[in-house]
């Protein structure tokens, strides 16, 4: 390979080559070295040929290029070689692209790179390994990994090392391409850990938690070692799936590895036993690790936020003070949810206080929200609308839904509709809450016009859906679902549990339909919700006196809150039941959140 003449070698050469104008040569020595220097950084390319002939540059014209990005000017390294295109008949060899796409790299232009892959495959020097690395880079730096998979497949043919591959991962994971990043993953001829890794965060965070798990079993079958990324990755999918019995798997695998133990793989076990209805091991493993990072307290506080221990998460924050560690703010977001769902009014205005006064955490939107949920949530709503307008930043739709979600349980009507004026609709969430208010006041015709209105915009509303984890399957249900193999089973099971819930005095809330309907279609409605569809699955298919576990990605209803108490008490059974917003536990006719929620 012909090595690029130094900076200094270009300028001696191009001092003694090109004449002065009116013919005269330029005396060589480090005076000619030093105008050969100004006259490459300095002189545009299109002036140089007005004042020099083109014979003398045209030798030249790499060097040129390089002296620009010497000097830090990609931008003009591209505007001499169009003059060059331009101007002369420069025939551009592969060094002359690894310069160009070297001065793309460094002004981001991804125009220009576009434009230089076009030529490179005019010229057929897409042969060249080194060209095609540089630009498949830049492609996948850019976002463009569309662009970047055509070069990836011509280089598999070149190398089999996972380098390229895992950047190809990363590019699709980055952009929510699963299935295409999948591919790419099975084709990969070597997969390194970095590959593995890639394709367990990817999918855990893209919400794909079924193949972030049988990815890491996967990763374990092929020999290689699980690292403390693959661990923390597939934990959090775990957790956000409440699959507690894989979860635990991956415990005892990590045991069983002798997996030195860090602040993030702390903050992952805890977080996965929290949200996977084991608050009590999550405490239990809490207080055995090292506690020197606020990351780990967060996670502790937040899980005993979500389970509804307000008093606990108190006492953990105090215990965080004593041990010297500054909290920040997403303490404080975990301390005000926590005294949000056990209705600690009093201590979260002290707390959100002492945000500002004591630690100087200026206040997001997240830790307003949480106060204004807290207000909610009581029935200060007024004191509520009152925060919502005097905040110094401007609200958004989850906080305007915090406010209409306790209008509709307090049934305030007139705020409710307030609220709604100013609420930018997300989702359906918003629809659905003011349909609720008027269904409940028996105001079916507004009721309807919600929907209709809704309907018009074309927004679908969530589905609700419900899941239950047993061995290590997970069975998903929806509202009326009859896809599953075992429906009949579970409907039997489903209208027998409603029938001894009824004799122990249930009594279906069919206010919360909002259609207006016949009381029959009404409370066939209720009976079919996804939890209790998943409820039934799980006595369907467990021993007496089991424990259930139940999740949810919506909040759950209020007709279902209170046929669970009564089925755990029918049953003599423990129910988990987690939703979107946070833990209920049934035991004896009774819930963990006291009917505060």
């Amino acid at each position: 390979m012909v090595a690029f003449p130094s900076l200094a070698s270009s300028c001696l050469l191009l001092s003694s080559v090109i004449p002065e104008p009116g013919g005269r040569r330029r005396l060589g020595g480090s005076c000619s070295a030093l105008r050969g220097a100004q006259l490459i950084c300095t002189m545009s390319y299109t002036n140089c040929l007005r004042r020099y002939p083109v014979r003398a540059i045209f030798p030249y014209t790499n060097a040129i290029l390089r002296a620009s990005l010497e000097k830090g000017s990609p931008e003009k390294s591209l505007t001499d070689y169009n003059s060059m295109l331009r101007f002369t008949a420069f025939c551009p060899d592969y060094r002359t692209y690894v310069l160009l796409l070297k001065a793309c790299a460094k002004c981001s232009n991804i125009y220009a790179i576009m434009e230089i892959h076009s030529q490179l495959v005019k010229l057929g020097l897409l042969s060249n390994q080194r060209i095609v690395t540089h630009l498949f880079k830049l492609y996948i730096d850019h976002g463009r990994v569309m662009e970047a998979c055509k070069l990836f497949w011509l280089m598999l043919e070149w190398s089999a090392e996972p380098f390229y591959g895992n950047l190809m991962l990363m590019g699709f994971l980055k952009c929510g391409q699963i299935d295409k990043a999948y591919q790419i993953f099975k084709r990969m001829p070597v997969k390194d850990l970095v590959s593995w890794n890639s394709m367990i965060a990817g999918t855990a965070r893209n919400s794909c938690l079924k193949d972030a798990m049988n990815i890491f079993s996967k990763l374990v079958n092929s020999g290689l070692v699980p690292d403390g990324f693959s661990f923390s990755s597939v934990l959090s999918a775990c957790a956000q799936a409440g699959a507690r019995c894989y979860g635990m798997w991956v415990h005892q695998l990590m045991a069983e590895l002798g997996l030195e133990m860090n602040h993030i793989l702390s903050s992952s076990l805890v977080d996965m036993y929290a949200k996977c209805g084991r608050i009590d091991v999550a405490i239990g493993i809490f207080k055995t690790i090292k506690r020197n990072h606020v990351s780990v307290w967060n996670t502790m506080i937040g899980g005993l936020a979500a389970h509804g221990l307000g008093s606990d998460a108190v006492m953990f924050f105090r215990e965080m003070e004593s041990e010297g560690l500054v909290p920040d703010g997403v303490t404080f977001v975990a301390l005000l949810t926590a005294c949000s769902h056990s209705g600690m009014v009093e201590e979260a205005r002290q707390y959100f206080e002492a945000m500002t006064t004591k630690y100087s955490i200026t206040p997001r939107i997240e830790h307003y929200g949480a106060m204004v949920d807290t207000l909610s949530r009581a029935g200060l709503l007024d004191e509520a609308y009152d925060l919502v307008k005097t905040m110094n930043v401007k609200p958004d739709a989850v906080i305007w839904r915090a406010l209409l979600s306790a209008c509709c349980r307090y049934r305030q009507t007139k705020l409710g509709e307030i609220t709604v004026k100013e609420i930018a609709f997300q989702g359906s969430g918003g629809y659905t809450l003011l349909s609720n208010i008027y269904s409940s006041a028996n105001r079916w015709e507004d009721s309807e016009e919600v929907w209709k209105e809704r309907k018009k915009k074309g927004i679908r509303k969530s589905k609700g859906l419900s899941w239950v984890e047993l061995g290590r399957s997970t069975h998903e249900f929806k509202a009326g679902d009859r896809s599953h193999p075992d429906t009949d089973g579970i409907y039997k099971v489903l209208h027998r549990l409603s029938n001894k819930a009824k004799s122990e005095g249930y009594i279906p809330l069919t206010e919360l339909v909002s259609k207006d309907v016949s009381e029959e279609e009404r409370e066939e409605n209720l009976t079919v919700h996804s939890e209790k569809l998943a409820v039934a699955y799980s006595i369907l298919k467990t021993m007496p006196r089991t424990e259930i576990m139940v999740s949810k990605n919506l909040q759950t209803c209020s007709d279902c809150h209170e046929w669970m108490k009564i089925v755990s008490k029918v049953l003599c059974r423990v129910i988990i039941m987690r939703d979107r917003v946070r833990f209920h536990r049934f035991e004896g006719g009774c819930c963990s959140c006291k009917d505060y929620w």
